[in-house]
């Protein structure tokens, strides 16, 4: 057992033993190879999409590489999360260290609020390409999308320092075991001793916040782009805006979704099992790895006419 003291009564874990999905004991050993499999197909889906993307000149447009950067991130959560789960499934390798700890929940927050912040990017691409189709060369330059991109993961730290920060500063001292397979906020403060209720007030006035402002902009950006892809008159020119924004408003709807009802769950069903939280958790950070790049690959009929051609020349 790892603690560090801070005087006669004050004690605090230092090193603690992720342990996913407890309520399965012995069995958990068993989740291994569903959710390696998970990984690989995240991985190996999400590379698929963004090697198209690089491969190809045509694709070389800002959009595009939205979309690769998008599915990049995909991949870093998926990164972030998987591998430390498959080690909480076994008693031998599931210590981790605090910092380690705080590393790993900087970036699983970070790479979720990275990846709403490059959806309003966008956002914003669609709406200068179908608003101002003939201005959009100019406006959208790749400088602007290079600074648009910083601007989204300066926001995204910005979003996350203050959670993880206060997060450090908490004394641990009611057992050393997170019952999860992730270093998340509450799984850890649930382990807190002291007051902790500024931490639970800038988490979730962090989130709810961002969350708001979020979908306020995007549904303000999105109703003026399908307002002004009604009004092109080009029914072939019509139909492929609304396509691509189609694509795009199901990734908003998958992430927010996932992420939107994973909060409210975990704090209405306070009486739930480990194991259910342990699950929303896998949910909202695996879903839209999984999902986003089989909606862009799908549906993005450029991407999709690559694809088909890469798979028919792999046929023997």
């Amino acid at each position: 057992m790892s603690v560090r003291n801070n005087g006669s009564s004050n004690v605090s874990y230092t090193s603690f033993l992720l342990v996913g999905f407890p309520g399965l004991k012995e069995s958990r050993a068993l989740l291994v190879l569903p959710f390696l499999g998970l990984y690989l197909v995240i991985v190996s889906a999400n590379a698929l999409v963004i090697h198209t993307v690089t491969a190809q000149r045509s694709l070389h447009q800002p959009m595009y590489a939205l979309i690769a950067l998008l599915l990049a991130v995909n991949i870093c959560a998926a990164t972030t999360v998987v591998p430390a789960m498959l080690f909480s499934f076994s008693t031998h390798f599931n210590r981790v260290s605090l910092a380690r700890c705080l590393v790993q929940m900087f970036c699983i927050y970070f790479l979720v609020a990275f990846d709403c912040s490059i959806l309003l990017v966008m956002a914003l691409d669609r709406y200068v390409a179908i608003c101002y189709p003939l201005r959009y060369p100019e406006i959208i330059t790749a400088q602007l999308l290079a600074g648009l991109v910083l601007v989204a993961a300066a926001r995204s730290t910005c979003i996350v320092a203050p959670v993880v920060g206060l997060a450090s500063r908490v004394r641990f001292c009611r057992s050393d075991v997170i019952h999860h397979f992730a270093c998340e906020h509450m799984a850890l403060m649930k382990l807190s001793c002291g007051d902790i209720s500024l931490n639970k007030t800038v988490g979730l006035t962090v989130r709810v916040l961002n969350r708001v402002l979020d979908l306020l902009l995007l549904s303000a950006s999105y109703s003026r782009i399908i307002h002004a892809a009604f009004r092109i008159s080009s029914a072939g020119a019509r139909s492929k805006a609304l396509n691509t924004c189609g694509s795009h408003l199901l990734v908003i709807f998958t992430v927010y979704s996932s992420t939107m009802s994973s909060s409210i769950v975990y704090r209405v069903a306070r009486t739930a099992s480990q194991d259910v939280h342990n699950l929303l958790s896998a949910f909202y950070l695996l879903l839209p790895c999984l999902v986003n790049p089989i909606i862009y690959g799908a549906r993005t009929k450029e991407i999709r006419q690559h694809l088909r051609r890469l798979f028919l020349r792999a046929d023997p």
